[in-house]
Parts: structure tokens; sequence; C-alpha cells
């Protein structure tokens, strides 16, 4: 992965062959829903099951990029709109306000935009045609509304398998200092996928509203991540979270029924690992409970599930907070999860 000095608003003429402002959505990736035109990451027309926490995160467009092939242009413009719904949470207002340029290769250099309430980026392009992709600062909660090539036509890049995955603040990104640079993205960047990140941060606790709202959702492959918050958010027993994962996946199982599945336990919380909650139970006892029901579903023919147990993937080291990995433990439980879907043959799906 390679990385430049981000640039703050490097100036570039106009040149010949510049085109008209372009509707955004085509070159959306990224998204779950769109509400009038916004994308969201919950049902639109089925909010109202949702948990209230579930339903606010859901709010923010995390993960939603934009993908181009650009053989021509010099630059490219966005204009926007900051639509954040309330201050930020601590976790990320440590992100920076930069709009990301990126390859499949890594980094290509980074606009540093002022903090308001909208308006037009211009982001320099290197020579050769993509696809690139432009993370937008996710803290402002922008929403896209034009784009256009300075010198030269955009395309929408071509598309890839959508790959759904769910779970919770550390799904979602927590404590990464760039959207790029959050789990899912990395391995949706080194299997060329189009991740949709449906990390709630909070929540993410097995609801079965957003189980069925994953079954009514089109994916090419799925991966479901959440639990830890099950150890104290809302607190879980082993038996509660054993059969709340069976009835999660059945219901995801209503609309994918041979969609490619890997289910991620519950990565390493030091302080929960051997603490019992309130209703006596260790993290490490529930993750044992979630992975004895993705086992037993395997067992019973569920030849397109997989299991990833997460209690070894990172170590303390990784946790910029005890809880949230750090950059370095996003790339690595991202490349991790890569692996996995690769060796259990999804990466073909």
């Amino acid at each position: 992965m390679t990385h430049r000095q981000p640039s703050r608003r490097t100036a570039v003429p106009d040149t010949p062959g510049t085109t008209g402002w372009l509707d955004p959505e085509p070159f959306l990736r990224g998204v779950a829903w769109l509400d009038r035109g916004r994308p969201v990451r919950a049902d639109p027309a089925d909010t109202m099951r949702l948990p209230w926490d579930t339903g606010r995160r859901a709010d923010l467009p995390i993960g939603v990029r934009l993908e181009f092939t650009a053989p021509d242009p010099a630059a490219v413009e966005i204009r926007y709109r900051a639509e954040a719904p309330g201050p930020a949470p601590d976790a990320m207002r440590n992100l920076a306000h930069v709009f990301a340029l990126w390859d499949r290769s890594g980094l290509l250099g980074e606009v540093w935009a002022d903090p308001a309430a909208g308006g037009v980026v211009r982001i320099p392009l290197p020579a050769g045609p993509g696809p690139f992709t432009v993370h937008p600062p996710e803290a402002c909660s922008p929403r896209v509304l034009a784009l256009r090539g300075i010198g030269g036509p955009l395309s929408p890049a071509p598309p890839a398998p959508r790959w759904v995955v769910h779970g919770d603040s550390i799904t979602e990104g927590w404590w990464s200092t760039r959207p790029a640079h959050g789990w899912p993205a990395v391995a949706g960047r080194a299997l060329g996928w189009d991740t949709v990140n449906l990390g709630y941060a909070g929540a993410g606790r097995g609801e079965l509203a957003t189980a069925e709202q994953l079954a009514r959702l089109p994916a090419d492959v799925l991966t479901l991540a959440f639990g830890t918050n099950c150890w104290a958010c809302v607190p879980h027993s082993p038996p509660l979270l054993y059969e709340t994962t069976r009835a999660f996946l059945d219901l995801v199982r209503q609309g994918h029924p041979r969609t490619p599945l890997l289910l991620l336990s519950p990565v390493l919380r030091p302080d929960a690992e051997d603490t019992p909650n309130r209703l006596g139970a260790t993290l490490g006892d529930l993750r044992a409970a979630m992975e004895r029901a993705v086992r037993d579903r395997i067992a019973a023919g569920d030849a397109h599930l997989a299991l990833l147990p997460g209690r070894d993937l990172l170590q303390p080291g990784h946790l910029a907070d005890g809880l949230h990995p750090d950059d370095e433990g996003h790339r690595v439980l991202g490349l991790a999860v890569a692996t996995s879907l690769r060796r259990a043959g999804f990466d073909a799906a």
C-alpha cells in the first residue's frame, strides 16, 4: 500500500473537454438504500422496528464513495452538502476533513477541505484511466450532489461483486483515521468488491429486524460481525446469544438461501474476555456460543456458511482504546477477513 502526503486544494486550471455536472448516482458505490436520493444504511420503509441507536447510525453514509474511470481528465470536481445529524462522536472527530483518492494499489492523494455546510472540491488525477475511488469525509455526513471531469469525461467504474457487511462500531470503522482504513474497506479493496458497510456503532446486537432487512437486500456475499455489544450494551447470556445467532441466520437465509456468508465472531476485548456481564457471561462465553451456533448450522448442511473465529486475530497493541482497532488493527483484521473469504472459495462467488 502506497501513501502520499495530503495536498490542500491543489489548483488545476480548467482545460478543454471539461464536462458538465453529472448525476452522482451511477458513480456511487457502497449504497444499501436510497431515501429520496440520499444514501442511507437501513431500509427507509422499515425504520420503525429498529432500535433508536441503529436508526441514528444508519443515517450516516459510512462506506459510501465514488468510483469512476477517467482516461483524460486532469481532475475531478465534486459538489457536496454536509448533512451531519449532530456533533460527531469522539471516535469520528479524529477523522480529517479530507477527500481521499485511491485505486486498488493504495492511496494516491488527499485534498483537504474546510469544514463547511457544503462546497466544491477539486481533486487532481494521475495519468491513466483508473478506476479511481474517492472517499469523502464521513464525520460531516456529506451528500454528493454532482461531479464532473476537468479536461475530459468521467465514466462510472465497472460493477463489482456486492459484499454486504453487518456489524457494530468496529465494522463501522471507529478509530480508523480515514474511511478507507476501516477493515471492511481494506478487505473489499483487497478482493476488488463493492463493500456495503452496515456497521452500526453501539448496536449490532443481533436485531432480528436488521436480519429481515438483510434478507431483502441484494448481495453476492454477506459477512456478519456482531456480538461484542451483547456483552455489556444489552447483556446476553450464552443460551440467548446462541438462539439469537440461529434466528438471525435463519431470517437472512430466507432471502439468501445460497449466498456465501461468513460470520466473524467478536474480536479481542481484554476487559471483557474473562469478566462476567450482568447475566454472568464473559465475552469468551458469548463468543463460544455464537461459534457453536454457526458450526451447528454448517453441520446441518449449510454449505455456503463459513466461520472466522475472532479471538486471536488482533493483539492488545492493535486496539486504540482497548476495544476498537487502530489503523494497523483494521488493516490486519481486513486482510484476515479477505483471506478467510478466499479460503472458503467465496471470492469466486
